[in-house]
């Protein structure tokens, strides 16, 4: 081992151990099962803030430096769209989550649908979120490895061990707490990333990259359809992050929990402008690396001391740790909480909170077990994790929040269908994280699958018990509107650019937007039968009407 290697694994280690200590010390204030999944719903802003800067900034941070090395500074919209992500769910759904006293996107689902569709929602939600722990946590350990022996597996299963040691003892105070010393590292890891910029290349070595390599500058370096791509998912997460979720519904007031995530989304642009900068530093002092987060510490051992090298890894530690723990234990929540209480509805929240903690041991062996799997492929966990959890639980999360016609049947139909169909298309394309089967990302199979599932299950179970056109809200009108807008121009799309579409990898993208406008357009337009008069209208020979 280097002496850059032993300062990086001593200050991982001195950090951890104060990670661990701040862990216990929290202990106390989860008392209950609302203190320890949702912090008693006590957070303050800043505390909203170091949790979902900590979550989507840090994990942004690391998939911006390993993509801006290669492609250069169009790695920046992946940031952007993450920026977008935060600011809707900030303005648009804080509130109604709030309202709902939600902890999870499982338990939300089992609110509206039964036990059944709970249980099922809670197994999916709860074995996905190891998978993005794994895909960062093997994003570190390649850096770690330039300057160590250390298998990149053993750095996985230490990372997944010290998550369950911190995250067991207080919960969501733990998270709190820990997120708020990762936070203090991202920034000390700016300075140090600032002052090994301006050593070497600086604005001249930018300049002279700009001159040999400007691809690297062009916005749209890295793909359009990747960028495309990047914005559809984000947008699409918006009603499914549960992590999130549980971090701003934590607060004491859904105003204060928006605050926190604006104050987030503001922070983030320092960690999509570093990660770009320390990206081309990279590219330009290192320019023939294959691999971003191998190549950074490459950078750094050339113009920085031992001890800094090891300072700026830490930040690298603390925004792993700051996905991993919060991934960790938000589907250790959905495991411990809504399947335990889906199996046995007479558990009290004590125990419940046992089972939490013994579902963190669960993942945690997960984890592990996946890094061992496929240590060399960090992307592949992340688009099989997309494919699961999205492709089962969009349209029943949809439905709970805003189709009161949905039934349980259906909801439990899409959750299995969405599950199967996104498997079953990866499966098909042999399980490539990037060459798909007919070109067409199988989270959007499996999501359009899961729409029409929930739509002609209820649609069928609810015949003659609902109107269509009743008394529609201006709301309503123009979500509707909207609604035939999108589908409109995404099937015009398809029939005028079928080739194109199909070349570039959109064709799936369009095909979800024509499902998914029929899918909102339906919701819209139709709603439960109140009264007999209503119901006699239905009856065959009248005229459905407003």
């Amino acid at each position: 081992m280097s002496v850059y290697g032993a300062w990086i694994v001593g200050l991982a280690v001195a950090y951890t151990a104060i990670l661990i200590i701040l862990g216990n010390i929290v202990r106390k204030k989860a008392t209950s099962g609302e203190s320890y999944w949702v912090g008693g719903r006590n957070f303050k802003p800043w505390m909203v803030f170091v949790c979902i800067t900590g979550l989507f900034s840090g994990s942004s941070f690391i998939s911006i430096l390993e993509l801006s090395y290669l492609k250069g500074v169009s790695a920046g919209w992946y940031g952007i769209a993450e920026m977008l992500h935060v600011l809707i769910i900030a303005l648009l759904l804080i509130g109604t989550f709030r309202k709902r006293m939600m902890v999870t996107v499982s338990g939300l689902i089992g609110d509206t649908f039964g036990r059944v569709s709970m249980g099922v929602a809670g197994a999916i939600t709860a074995f996905t979120f190891p998978m993005w722990s794994v895909a960062t946590a093997l994003s570190f350990a390649s850096a770690v490895s330039a300057f160590t022996n250390i298998p990149i597996t053993i750095s996985v299963a230490f990372v997944a061990v010290l998550l369950l040691v911190y995250l067991q003892a207080g919960g969501m105070w733990s998270v709190v707490v820990t997120q708020t010393a990762n936070t203090i590292m991202f920034f000390i890891m700016f300075a140090v990333g600032i002052v090994a910029f301006f050593v070497n290349p600086g604005v001249e070595g930018i300049r002279h990259l700009a001159e040999v390599k400007p691809a690297m500058f062009d916005s749209a370096g890295v793909g359009l359809q990747t960028i495309i791509s990047w914005f559809a998912t984000f947008l699409i997460n918006v009603l499914l992050a549960q992590a999130a979720f549980q971090m701003a519904l934590s607060c004491r007031t859904p105003e204060e929990g928006r605050k926190g995530m604006l104050m987030a989304f503001g922070a983030n642009i320092f960690f999509v402008f570093f990660g770009v900068l320390f990206g081309l530093a990279a590219a330009a002092v290192i320019p023939d690396g294959t691999r971003g987060m191998v190549a950074v510490p490459q950078y750094l051992a050339t113009v920085l001391p031992a001890p800094f090298v090891g300072l700026f890894f830490l930040g690298i530690w603390a925004c792993a740790l700051g996905w991993g723990a919060s991934c960790q234990f938000s589907g250790s929540t959905s495991l411990g909480r809504d399947v335990t209480g889906a199996i046995n509805p007479a558990l009290t929240d004590k125990q419940k909170v046992t089972y939490t903690k013994w579902s963190l041991v669960v993942l945690t062996v997960l984890m592990i077990i996946l890094g061992f799997l496929r240590s060399e492929q960090a992307a592949w966990w992340n688009v099989f994790a997309w494919t699961l959890r999205n492709g089962a639980t969009f349209a029943p999360v949809v439905a709970a929040l805003f189709w009161p016609l949905a039934t349980k049947r259906a909801a439990t139909a899409s959750l299995a269908v969405g599950f199967v169909a996104g498997l079953s298309w990866y499966a098909l394309g042999n399980w490539d994280p990037v060459n798909f089967y007919m070109n067409v990302h199988p989270v959007f199979f499996g999501m359009s699958l899961n729409m029409i599932t929930m739509l002609t299950v209820t649609l069928i179970e609810q015949s003659g018990k609902f109107r269509i056109n009743g008394e529609l809200t201006s709301a309503r009108k123009n979500t509707a509107i909207a609604a035939v807008a999108m589908a409109g121009l995404a099937l015009i799309s398809i029939v005028t650019s079928f080739n194109w579409l199909f070349t570039k990898g959109l064709l799936g993208l369009a095909c979800f937007l024509v499902i998914a406008g029929f899918f909102i357009l339906t919701i819209s337009v139709t709603s439960p039968v109140r009264d007999a008069s209503t119901i006699k209208s239905l009856e065959p020979g009248n005229v459905i009407s407003k």
